[in-house]
C-alpha cells in the first residue's frame, strides 16, 4: 500500500475516503453531499478524494470495483464501505459512530 495513503488513514480522527473517476455521474452527485458533511463535521473528520483511474494500484488493492466507493477508516483500519451514493444524514450518522 501507498506510504503517503497509510499516513494519511492512520489518523484518529475518522477519515473518509471518496474513490471516484471523472466520468462518473453519481460521483459527480456525492461531491455536494461530501461538502455539505465537512460543513457538518468540520475538524471532526478527514475527507479525501482519490481518482480510481489515476491510482489504479491502490485501487486494485482496496478492490475497488464500482464508483463511487466510500471508505471510512479510523486508526490506520477500515471500520466502514459502501459503495454507491450515500445520503449525508446517512454518512454523518456513520462516521459520529466511530469519532
Amino acid at each position: 500500500m501507498n506510504s503517503s495513503f497509510e499516513n494519511i488513514i492512520n489518523s484518529d480522527k475518522p477519515v473518509l475516503v471518496d474513490f471516484f473517476a471523472t466520468w462518473c455521474g453519481p460521483c459527480k452527485t456525492m461531491a455536494p453531499i461530501l461538502e455539505d458533511l465537512k460543513k457538518r463535521l468540520g475538524e471532526d473528520i478527514k475527507i479525501i478524494k482519490i481518482d480510481v483511474d489515476k491510482a489504479q494500484s491502490l485501487a486494485q488493492e482496496l478492490r475497488i470495483s464500482g464508483v463511487p466507493t466510500l471508505i471510512l477508516y479510523k486508526n490506520g483500519q477500515q471500520v466502514w464501505r459502501q459503495s454507491g451514493v450515500v445520503p449525508v444524514h446517512q454518512l454523518e450518522y456513520t462516521v459520529k459512530q466511530f469519532a
